[in-house]
């Protein structure tokens, strides 16, 4: 831990952008925005505490009246606003209840484009109630010349029902030995994104943890390659992760220490392997369909040492 406490950034004057590049900086969001750069974010990743009473290691954030959250929130987002860029992107993630609290908030202040809604598959049943399994992402815009890559976030799913031309040919979709696949177009809805678990590598103890995949479709939709991504409350380091493996520039804030020097050696790992569950060859997979990535992607190296599928 000790070795990875000295790489950790503490702000306290105003630096410049080359400073907190590829930087984690350890401290406290209010205290470090000050002394951030003007306008060197292409994208926000915001994922602050939900108004929910949550223990992170030892730091409590506890539930608020509404009132209060949304004042809190007024303020945390405003502070961050000059940071972006004229045409930066804002995602800002939420439980269903918080949601209805951050959206006028947002509306003030920045285009609201859409709301995304992820299913979580995992999630306590409820006997009196609907079992809660989906959270929100509010995609939102700094002006009306934004950057956004929908080719880099299809996804691509078994065809049920294929339709074929009147050649015989598939319409719009590929047969593959493994089944039949199209790449389709991104929807607000992604049912496609599994939480961290044990056995995945990028799990963590963090109790709030986003899935890698799930981070990778904002990052590749909504950052140039190069471009600079900020997280404020970085927690584990998956936004900084993502970013370092899909070649990103980024900067992450987090509090507690034991995130960073996780979010640390998560970055060290990623140097050997830049690998992201679900993401693979440059297209977003569906769920399950794990021995399909594997087949299809060892046919197209196979196909490209021998010079093509056909000679």
């Amino acid at each position: 831990m000790a070795s990875y406490n000295a790489s950790f950034l503490r702000l306290s004057e105003r630096v410049s952008a080359d400073c907190v590049t590829n930087a984690l900086i350890h401290q406290d969001v209010n205290e470090a925005l000050p002394h951030l750069p003007n306008a060197f974010a292409d994208l926000l990743v915001l994922d602050p505490p939900y108004n929910l009473t949550k223990n992170f290691n030892g730091h409590v954030f506890r539930a608020q009246e509404a009132s209060e959250y949304e004042a809190w929130f007024e303020k945390t987002i405003t502070g961050m606003l000059r940071l972006l860029k004229p045409t930066a992107t804002v995602y800002v993630c939420s439980d269903w209840q918080t949601s209805a609290l951050i959206f006028p908030v947002l509306n003030r202040h920045l285009n609201v484009r859409n709301r995304i809604t992820w299913e979580r598959e995992k999630g306590r049943g409820a006997k009196t109630n609907w079992k809660n399994n989906t959270e929100d992402i509010w995609f939102c815009t700094v002006g009306e010349d934004y950057y956004f890559d929908v080719e880099s976030v299809k996804l691509k799913r078994r065809v049920i029902a294929p339709y074929k031309e009147t050649n015989g040919e598939p319409k719009d979709w590929e047969a593959t030995e493994e089944g039949n696949f199209r790449l389709t177009h991104p929807s607000n809805i992604w049912s496609d994104i599994t939480i961290p678990f044990w056995s995945m590598p990028e799990n963590t103890d963090h109790p709030t943890q986003k899935p890698e995949k799930l981070i990778a479709k904002l990052v590749l939709a909504s950052s140039p390659p190069n471009g600079f991504v900020f997280d404020p409350f970085l927690g584990s380091g998956t936004t900084a992760v993502v970013a370092k493996k899909l070649g990103r520039r980024f900067c992450g804030i987090e509090l507690n220490q034991e995130y960073c020097c996780w979010a640390a050696k998560r970055l060290c790992l990623a140097e050997n392997d830049s690998a992201i569950q679900g993401y693979s060859d440059g297209v977003f997979w569906e769920r399950n369909s794990l021995s399909a990535q594997k087949t299809l992607s060892a046919a197209a190296t196979t196909a490209n040492e021998g010079g093509g599928l056909f000679k």
